[in-house]
């Protein structure tokens, strides 16, 4: 049964979609303010996030979850023009939904994302390592690996590749979108590979870059 966390202050349309939600077979979990969206967020499926919340705007926070997760977000608002439709698309929304709707379109938005995301790759796996993009959890056999953002994406990028040589630059835009200061790189790859722990399964290549083992 997929999980959808419900982010929405009005305790009416909360208790609606808490009520209406599960009739069409979802886990709901609801909360009331972009905090507790945030501790709620680890094993949820989809994401409903209002866009006007008591402690925070919600397009900041879809900024704070697209930096911890890549979940399936659908906005909800009752600014329906379009540069606010445009805008939540932009910061990293999957879909936008306008209020007043109805509870049957919400729910075909909701499957839609959720056939999308399952038409995705659901694990990368090089040997020992197991990626989950979408969940942004890694694996080395049993251990979980406790990654920064940064570091989780360039272990992705990585296993995307492995047994490749990947340069610095390649890295720098991939992560950051720009050239960034070769020390910041350097640091968020010696923090992947102590995580990664033993035998290394990261090279440097003199002159060339980084390659992560494929017969690791």
């Amino acid at each position: 049964m997929p999980k959808v966390l419900v982010v929405e202050d009005d305790p009416g349309v909360r208790e609606a979609l808490e009520l209406g939600l599960p009739l069409f077979g979802y886990q709901v979990e609801a909360v009331a303010t972009g905090q507790e969206a945030l501790w709620r967020l680890p094993g949820a499926d989809l994401v409903v996030l209002d866009v006007l919340l008591p402690d925070r705007d919600g397009f900041a926070l879809l900024k704070e979850i697209r930096a911890r997760s890549q979940v399936p977000v659908l906005m909800l608002s009752a600014l329906g023009e379009v540069e606010w439709r445009v805008k939540g698309l932009k910061e990293g929304a999957d879909d936008y939904l306008a209020k007043p709707y109805s509870l049957q379109e919400l729910v075909a938005r909701l499957e839609a994302l959720l056939r999308r995301a399952q038409g995705q790759a659901e694990a990368l796996r090089v040997g020992e390592l197991v990626l989950y993009p979408r969940r942004m959890e890694a694996y080395r056999k049993d251990r979980r690996l406790l990654l920064s953002p940064k570091a989780f994406a360039l272990l992705q990028a990585f296993m995307e590749r492995p047994g490749e040589v990947l340069s610095k630059e390649h890295l720098m835009h991939r992560v950051w979108g720009e050239e960034v200061e070769p020390n910041t790189l350097e640091v968020h790859l010696s923090a992947l590979r102590r995580e990664l722990g033993d035998p290394p399964l990261l090279e440097t290549v003199r002159g060339y870059g980084y390659r992560l083992r494929d017969d690791a």
